[in-house]
C-alpha cells in the first residue's frame, strides 16, 4: 500500500493515538485525529483534529463526513480510542460494564460502519484496530477490559474474511503495558467487596509498576503504522513483551500460562 494514504486515527488526545498520528505525517500521509473536545486539545503539526466521540453515532458519522469532503476518501482507519477498567467482575455494575464496551467495542463498530461504504466504493481500505494482550489473555481484576479486547478480536477476524473481496484488510495490533495515562489513571469500579481487596490491591500495584517500566506509546505507534501501511497481517504484536505473550499462549500448555499469569498478578 503506498504512503500517500487518508488515514483517521481515533483518540489522538494523547498516548499512542497522539503518537501513531504523528507517525502517519512522517510517512507522508494526510492524516485526521479525532478527540472528544477540540477546546481542550493540543495540536498536532501535520494532524487535522476533528471534535468526534465514538459512543455518539451522529457525531461519528458526521466527523466521517467531514473528511469525505474534504480529502473524497479514507485509506486507512485506526481505531484507537479506548477505556479502562480495575475491579473483580462481581464488583463490576452492568452498567459500567456497559460503558465500557460503548466505547471499546460498539465505538470501534461505529466507526468501521461510517468507513466501509467509502472504502467499498473505492474497493481498497485497511483497518486497524487497536487490541491488547488481553485480547487472547485474561487478566485478573481486569475481567471487563479483556472481555471487550476479546469482542474486538472477535469482530475483527470476522470482518476481515467479510471485506477482503472488496479489497479491504483489517488488522489487530496487540499490545501489552504501554507507559500512558490510560494505563497509569485506569478507573477503578464503583462497588467495592471486601473479600478481593487484598488481591485487587496486589494487582492493582502490579500493574502500576509494569506500566512505570513499559515501553513509550512511540513502539506501539511504530506497530500501528507498520499494520496500516505494510504487508497485511492478521495480527502484530510490538516487539518485546507483548510478542513473548502472544508465544506463550501459543505454545505453552494451559497449565503453564495459568500458573505463569498467577505469578506475574502475585496471586497464590
Amino acid at each position: 500500500m503506498p504512503t500517500s494514504q487518508v488515514v483517521l486515527v481515533t483518540g489522538v488526545s494523547s498516548g499512542i493515538g497522539r503518537a501513531a498520528a504523528e507517525l502517519f505525517t512522517q510517512r507522508g500521509c494526510t492524516v485526521y485525529g479525532s478527540v472528544r473536545d477540540l477546546q481542550k486539545a493540543a495540536p498536532i503539526p501535520g494532524v487535522i483534529l476533528l471534535e468526534m466521540d465514538v459512543r455518539d453515532e451522529a457525531s461519528v458519522q458526521q466527523a466521517v463526513q467531514r473528511i469525505l469532503e474534504a480529502s473524497s476518501r479514507i485509506d486507512v482507519l485506526v481505531n484507537n480510542a479506548g477505556g479502562s477498567l480495575l475491579g473483580a467482575i462481581e464488583e463490576t455494575s452492568v452498567a459500567e460494564a456497559q460503558a465500557l464496551f460503548d466505547t471499546n467495542v460498539f465505538g470501534a463498530l461505529r466507526t468501521i460502519r461510517a468507513v466501509l461504504p467509502q472504502m467499498r466504493a473505492q474497493r481498497a481500505g485497511r483497518i486497524v484496530n487497536v487490541s491488547s494482550v488481553l485480547g487472547f489473555l485474561p487478566a485478573p481484576y481486569m475481567g471487563l477490559y479483556s472481555a471487550s479486547k476479546h469482542a474486538v478480536e472477535g469482530m475483527s477476524e470476522t470482518l476481515d474474511h467479510e471485506v477482503r473481496h472488496l479489497g479491504i484488510r483489517v488488522v489487530l495490533v496487540e499490545p501489552s503495558y504501554t507507559k500512558t495515562h490510560l494505563d497509569q489513571n485506569a478507573p477503578q469500579v464503583s462497588g467495592r467487596i471486601l473479600a478481593y481487596d487484598t488481591a485487587r490491591g496486589t494487582a492493582s500495584q502490579t500493574i502500576v509498576k509494569q506500566v512505570q517500566n513499559a515501553p513509550a506509546p512511540s513502539t506501539v505507534a511504530a506497530t500501528i503504522v507498520e499494520a496500516a501501511l505494510g504487508r497485511w497481517q492478521m495480527r502484530r504484536t510490538p516487539k518485546g513483551e507483548a510478542t513473548l505473550l502472544s508465544k506463550l499462549r501459543r505454545f505453552l500448555p494451559a497449565p503453564l500460562v495459568d500458573a505463569s499469569l498467577r505469578k506475574s498478578f502475585g496471586l497464590s
